[in-house]
């Protein structure tokens, strides 16, 4: 460990009260964690290192020294209890574990999705599936570490406009997420995204319109597969579907159109709602968002909606920031004068090179 910055060591006052803190147990490992640490020898025998936290016999690094616990990376806890990351170590690439119920069809889903080898396949691909090795009746499902789509913020509107754009070529249930490694060429710690991989420093993401992403959806546990051909034809009403207007216990709806009118909510909550000058995109959440199923755009007709909206807008809007709603005079003020002096380097860069 190299030379750590001031905040990361506490006073002698500091020190004590989180020495106590440590021996009652406030960062002990959680249930949840204790079950994944059961895991580790399996896991690194298949192949994938887990965190120091989960090591048979982990202790605190922090315990009887001045750093504090915060800044040290093996203080960090899950924040969902069924899932950890870990690296793949012959190919050094970070992963999500998932342990998932093997009767559910969310395996079967995952994997069919996966196999479709087209370069608009958004579905998160599947990269292992081993058997639990404490329940039989479990899996444990790995696949690339990804990060939620809209951490870090978006930024502007060209990013909003790739975004759409990607969750349109292959409609999914909208539980989207992000393989941010292009924002992040250091990394970035797999809990505490805002922060280095040591959990010391917080860092600075680059931008999306100069290092493009790549969108994946994920969570095909409560998905439903149709036969080909089979009209796609469901009931009840789970997840995120529940504010759809036709989602019906007894009387069935099709899947699909459930599908797009749950994307087009997605964009409507995420970014017409939340920032100004994306009235542009208003036609084709409407037509997304119909009450009547039957009026209601297919994956097709939205993708061409989209298109012609898309050919209509220009490289400087694209280019120009996203204005939260939020915002106040003041602020904008001077987020559009650092946006005009960015957008002043940006050309200047180009005309140099």
């Amino acid at each position: 460990m190299g030379t750590l910055p001031r905040y990361a060591y506490l006073s002698p006052e500091r020190e004590q009260v989180e020495r106590e803190l440590t021996r009652q147990g406030v960062y002990d490992l959680l249930p949840a964690e204790v079950d994944w640490q059961k895991r580790q020898p399996f896991l690194d025998k298949m192949g994938y290192k887990l965190r120091p936290r989960y090591r048979p016999g982990w202790r605190p690094s922090w315990d009887h020294t001045n750093l504090n616990p915060t800044y040290c990376e093996d203080s960090i806890s899950l924040n969902t209890f069924n899932v950890i990351d870990a690296i793949r170590v012959h190919k050094d690439q970070r992963v999500s574990i998932k342990r998932t119920r093997q009767e559910t069809t969310e395996i079967d889903i995952a994997q069919f999705l996966s196999s479709i080898r087209t370069a608009d396949n958004h579905c998160v691909p599947i990269l292992e599936v081993l058997q639990d090795p404490f329940e039989p009746q479990r899996a444990l499902v790995v696949m690339p570490y990804l990060r939620p789509f809209n951490e870090p913020d978006f930024e502007a509107v060209g990013e909003v406009v790739d975004f759409i754009h990607q969750t349109l070529e292959l409609i999914a249930p909208p539980n989207v997420m992000m393989d941010g490694r292009a924002l992040y060429p250091k990394g970035h710690h797999p809990v505490r995204w805002k922060f280095s991989e040591d959990a010391v420093f917080e860092i600075t993401p680059l931008s999306r319109l100069e290092h493009p992403v790549r969108y994946f959806y994920i969570d095909f546990g409560i998905s439903m597969r149709f036969p080909e051909g089979a009209p796609p034809q469901a009931t009840g009403v789970i997840g995120r579907y529940k504010e759809a207007p036709e989602m019906s216990y007894d009387v069935p709806y099709d899947a699909y159109k459930v599908d797009v009118w749950a994307l087009g909510n997605l964009f409507l909550k995420e970014f017409l709602e939340m920032y100004h000058g994306l009235d542009f995109l208003q036609p084709l959440v409407e037509a997304m968002q119909r009450t009547d199923p039957a009026a209601r755009v297919s994956v097709q007709d939205a993708m061409a909606i989209f298109n012609s909206i898309h050919a209509r807008l220009n490289n400087p809007l694209l280019r120009w920031r996203l204005r939260s709603r939020t915002e106040t005079t003041s602020e904008r003020v001077v987020y559009d004068t650092v946006a005009v002096a960015r957008e002043g380097l940006y050309h200047l860069k180009r005309l140099v090179i």
